[in-house]
């Protein structure tokens, strides 16, 4: 590991078009298992000018059997997505969720698939897919995150609430965070620079004339303000260089400026960057899809064995099959901050002792079979427990048993 070095990480605020995206799937999967825990659901979302997508297939006892859905079900779809996007705040000309047009395409899932994954009378269930997943933990933070991805959700995530709160009235949905950290010796130790780009009400900064310099530096003032809440003080120095909206005039935002996809931002939604990541998104997704599921588990046992001290930083990489249920690999690596006596190729051979981690043994010993995805769709799916979020897969329940397994 170098001595010095910057590092960067960014995140998009909830009104971010691929966001809406993404909590528009999630909320249609926490639909589902709502009504059914065993069921099947791959849902994506297309967002643009006062339009909302979904395609996909599902598989869902009482709302989709048998080709059909269930009386009501399609209206309880559509309500749905609207709640969702007035749940964000959008009530603009160009994306508004009384107004905005549905097209809804979701349909059944392939018998195919289902036949590979499901549990049978002489097999596990498989999984819904092949692929790898990765998890990361780092000391760098009290949820055990990268600094960089986890000041960049929090910046955002003050904009929301005072957004949302009336404290900032001014703001729209739409924003983007980015921070900058020198790191010496592995920790954090300044700021170098801090980008943020948030949407504003039509007219509030940008008249076309004077007077606009001193409303933008109002607009400068404030965001200035929410970062030196929640970076510590001790990183913000005379040396760093803040953008804040630097291009200007930022109304038109959104869906309405932008197109939106699921999926599109999972650096964003794991470790900005810190960490390789398997390429699978992670929303629209029910838990027996191991694109989902395993890279939770794979957080939770990195996020444990950095909480046991074991190690400061720790990814862990599962690989699966479609239609197999064990993992076909298990890899530590541990970026040379072991603990004495602690190694990767001990840990490989613990962990699937503590959990099994096939895709019914990960949602059994997670919980994952219930309506918690949508709150996962906006400021990442990791960390967050500091502030009140208690996501499964951070809790750090098997600490003891790896402290004891390596005598510590």
């Amino acid at each position: 590991m170098r001595n010095s070095f910057l590092f960067t990480s960014e995140s998009v605020s909830e009104g971010h078009p691929d966001k809406v995206s993404d909590q528009i799937s999630d909320s249609i999967v926490d639909l589902f298992l709502s009504k059914d825990p065993e069921a099947r659901v791959a849902c994506e979302t297309l967002t643009t000018t006062q339009l909302v997508v979904l395609a996909g297939e599902i598989r869902c006892k009482g709302v989709y059997e048998d080709g059909a859905w269930a009386p009501g079900a399609l209206e309880e779809i559509e309500a749905t997505v609207r709640k969702t996007v007035k749940d964000i705040g959008y009530e603009q000309d160009g994306f508004h969720w009384e107004t905005l047009r549905l097209e809804n395409h979701l349909h059944g899932q392939s018998a195919h698939i289902a036949q590979g994954v499901d549990e049978g009378e002489n097999k596990d269930e498989g999984a819904g897919d092949q692929g790898i997943m990765f998890g990361y933990a780092a000391d760098e933070t009290p949820d055990l995150m990268p600094a960089t991805l986890d000041y960049s959700h929090k910046i955002l995530q003050r904009l929301a609430a005072d957004r949302k709160s009336g404290r900032a009235p001014f703001l729209e949905p739409d924003a983007k965070s980015q921070v900058t950290l020198r790191y010496a010796n592995e920790r954090p130790v300044e700021a170098t620079a801090i980008v943020v780009s948030t949407q504003h009400a039509p007219g509030y900064f940008f008249h076309g004339g004077e007077g606009d310099e001193a409303k933008y530096e109002e607009l400068r003032a404030y965001v200035k303000g929410v970062i030196a809440d929640v970076l510590p003080a001790e990183l913000l120095t005379a040396n760093t260089v803040y953008h804040i909206n630097p291009t200007g005039r930022f109304e038109i935002g959104g869906p309405d400026g932008d197109a939106g996809l699921t999926g599109r931002k999972i650096i964003v939604d794991t470790y900005g960057g810190a960490s390789p990541h398997g390429g699978g998104a992670f929303s629209g997704k029910d838990p027996t899809k191991v694109d989902r599921s395993a890279a939770y588990i794979t957080r939770y046992l990195a996020k444990n064995i950095v909480a046991a001290g074991l190690a400061r930083r720790c990814t862990i990489q599962l690989s699966y099959a479609i239609g197999v249920a064990e993992p076909l690999s298990v890899y530590v690596d541990l970026h040379g901050t072991a603990a004495e006596g602690v190694t990767e190729a001990a840990l490989e051979q613990l962990l699937p002792q503590l959990v099994r981690l096939t895709p019914k043994g990960i949602r059994t010993h997670l919980g994952l079979n219930k309506p918690i995805y949508k709150q996962t769709a906006a400021y990442g799916h990791f960390g967050r427990q500091a502030s009140g979020d208690a996501f499964p897969w951070e809790r750090t329940d098997l600490v003891d048993k790896l402290k004891a397994a390596f005598d510590r």
